[in-house]
């Protein structure tokens, strides 16, 4: 059964990732309420501007301190990254049409990454402190932005293989009984999925086709 309830927790990772302390409470309850995928990617968008504009002002303070307070920055916004590709892969799991937003998120971290790839290249005195969180920030972005430019056909396929691996991984840990267990919810919401579609008026327009207003 404990493995059951991790497999239970890993499948909803990326709705809980997005409530963790990298962000603000107020930027909590932002999220909570911006139920749509593009919503919730603008919010994110935003948020990880705001942390790298924060570092850009600290880094302008020489005053004691800063160096903490860049570090927590930058490990915020890394992780606020890696919810964004969390969103990401979760929408195209479920088919939401986030092409828009995925281009304005390669947009937005391709105008933030001048500003890590500057620190990394011209190191203040003070960069042993964060030196470990600017490296992470910088290539989560630069992953993050790749794969938000990239072919979303070709994104979709590798979250599908992601998900069979990781699915594959959790089964095989699973006693004989777990397994039992979960084909048995399987089979049941197949066959409910099933009797849903059934249950669907017939129709005799094609997929996507609307009745005009006028009734014809």
């Amino acid at each position: 059964m404990k493995t059951l309830l991790c497999a239970i927790a890993f499948l909803a990772a990326p709705l809980m990732a997005q409530h963790s302390d990298f962000l603000t409470a107020d930027e909590v309850d932002q999220i909570k309420e911006a139920q749509d995928p593009n919503a919730r990617l603008a919010l994110y968008a935003r948020f990880a501007r705001e942390r790298i504009d924060l570092v850009k002002n600290l880094l302008g303070k020489d005053k004691a301190g800063r160096a903490v307070m860049i570090h927590d920055a930058l490990d915020d916004y890394a992780h606020i990254i890696d919810a964004i590709d969390d969103v990401t892969d979760d929408a195209i799991q479920r088919k939401v049409d986030i092409g828009a937003s995925m281009k304005k998120v390669a947009e937005a971290e391709k105008a933030m990454l001048p500003l890590l790839q500057k620190i990394s290249d011209n190191p203040p005195k003070d960069v042993d402190h964060y030196e470990f969180a600017l490296r992470t920030a910088l290539e989560t972005t630069q992953d993050s932005m790749q794969g938000a430019s990239g072919d979303l056909a070709e994104r979709e396929k590798a979250v599908k293989e992601k998900e069979a691996r990781e699915k594959a991984e959790i089964r095989a840990n699973m006693t004989p009984i777990e397994k039992e267990s979960k084909d048995a919810l399987d089979k049941k919401a197949a066959e409910e999925e099933q009797k849903k579609e059934q249950r669907k008026p017939p129709t005799l327009y094609r997929p996507g086709e609307k009745k005009d207003g006028g009734g014809n």
